[in-house]
């Protein structure tokens, strides 16, 4: 059962069991009580009918040998006289007994099991009777409901009760019953209809309720064994199938390839950059060897100079792969971190000969001092690598942000490839010597900082000729 309900097509079918389940029963006890005080309403209206038939004539002097009482079961008729004496009944009533008053005055029994009336009702009916005249019959009928006996069987009926006084100033009381056997066969019928009609009914909306959710998750289950078999053979490249619709699964699988896309081409770009990161690491580490291994065999060639140039080439490219890795794994400067980016160009241009500054005297930003100090000097080493004669910093406020530029003199970036340069490991042509140009990760590290400080890092034409960099950062 556990594992039945475990299922998404399961639990919907369940659901639209009960709640259908519910809605039929109550519409069926709707139905029930409707149809009951319909039929309850008509038996009353015939009774009352009958009643009123049989007191005209009585006030109008008819005698009791001549009222024709004799309807049978269909409305039972006794006339009553002031001691409760019956004056006048059907052939074949052969007992009449209220049960339960409905409206109206309590009636009187006409049998030996009808239940009495208090003393303050009989008061009160006799007080109602005195009002009438001669000849004139009740207004108000009182209705009640109870039992009687007619022609050797015996039902429930609804009975009207209407005092009146004969022409002959006689008080009478007529009683008129109408049968409830055909509000009880209707409501037995239908309640048989409904007990046999809603379980059917149920299984149907349960049978097509779990074919139609079948099918609607037929994409699904596609979905999901093609991903189980992208994860056992670790295939980026396959895509699960999408479906022709324009549904939520059909988003779903959208957003699933997507997703496959992006995981791609993280991992394609993961390899590679172990790939670029061993091939840069190769180079330094094999001079390196190379140059102690003859220093030990012949110390008096060891060249300690290009030894140490190569040692700090490894631990600088060591530390930019170390810090693309934090990048990479989401780090963010400390939220409450604030440091004066004025300060920060001074103090950075101030240790490079032959830059230029146009700075504002101060702004206070949020972030990692070290990191923007990291991107500024990345940008300088570049620009430095690039320029003829000149590098000029500008640092300027807006309402909202922080724009810093460093431009150079230079023979500027083709537009082609002002995104390619902030790809990790990527020199352009004039610059992959590696003794002037770096291992290609200082501008990606660089925008990535700026990134991860809710800013910008672009590239355009100075106005001079050269290349402008510009850094954006919210204040």
């Amino acid at each position: 059962m556990k594992r039945f309900f475990g299922s998404v097509r399961a639990r919907a079918t369940f659901a639209a069991t009960l709640v259908v389940a519910v809605a039929l029963v109550a519409a069926g006890a709707a139905v029930l009580l409707s149809l009951r005080s319909s039929l309850i309403g008509q038996a009353t209206t015939q009774a009352e009918s009958e009643a009123r038939t049989v007191a005209t004539k009585l006030a109008q002097g008819v005698a009791y040998a001549d009222l024709d009482l004799d309807d049978g079961d269909d409305s039972p008729v006794q006339v009553l006289d002031q001691r409760g004496e019956m004056v006048a009944a059907g052939e074949d009533v052969e007992a009449m007994s209220a049960t339960a008053d409905v409206r109206g005055r309590p009636s009187v029994s006409a049998s030996p099991a009808t239940v009495e009336d208090d003393a303050d009702d009989d008061e009160a009916e006799a007080e109602a009777d005195s009002a009438l005249t001669a000849g004139q019959v009740a207004d108000d009928v009182s209705i009640s409901q109870g039992s009687a006996t007619v022609d050797g069987e015996t039902g429930d009926y609804r009975f009207a009760e209407l005092p009146l006084v004969s022409k002959g100033g006689v008080p009478l009381t007529v009683y008129a019953g109408s049968p409830l056997s055909v509000e009880q066969d209707a409501v037995s019928t239908a309640l048989t209809t409904m007990l046999i009609g809603f379980p059917l009914l149920l299984l149907t909306v349960g049978g097509a309720t779990y074919v139609v959710t079948g099918r609607a998750l037929r994409p699904v289950e596609g979905i999901r064994s093609e991903m189980a078999a992208i994860t056992a053979s670790e295939d980026l490249s396959r895509r699960v199938p999408e479906p022709d619709t324009h549904d939520e699964i059909a988003r779903l699988a959208r957003t699933t390839n997507e997703t496959l896309a992006v995981l791609e081409t993280s991992v394609e770009r993961q390899r590679a950059f172990v790939a670029d990161a061993s091939h840069e690491l190769r180079s330094p580490i094999a001079s390196l060897r190379t140059q102690l291994e003859v220093g030990a065999a012949h110390p008096e060639l060891l060249d300690l100079e290009g030894a140490v140039e190569d040692t700090v080439r490894l631990q600088g490219l060591a530390g930019d792969l170390l810090l693309l890795a934090r990048l990479d794994a989401g780090e963010r400067p400390p939220p409450d971190a604030r440091f004066d980016l004025a300060k920060v160009v001074r103090d950075e241009v101030a240790s490079r000969d032959g830059v230029t500054l146009d700075s504002v005297d101060s702004v206070e930003l949020r972030g990692s001092r070290n990191q923007i100090c990291r991107v500024l000097g990345n940008l300088l080493d570049n620009a430095r690598r690039h320029a003829r004669d000149q590098v000029a910093v500008t640092l300027r406020i807006t309402p909202d942000r922080a724009i810093l530029q460093v431009t150079d003199d230079g023979s500027g970036v083709p537009r082609a490839d002002r995104e390619r340069i902030f790809e990790r490991f990527v020199r352009l042509d004039e610059s992959r010597a590696r003794d002037d140009g770096g291992a290609g990760l200082g501008l990606a590290i660089a925008r990535d900082i700026a990134t991860r400080h809710g800013g910008t890092l672009t590239v355009d034409d100075a106005l001079g000729g050269g290349a402008l960099f510009e850094l954006r950062l919210p204040r």
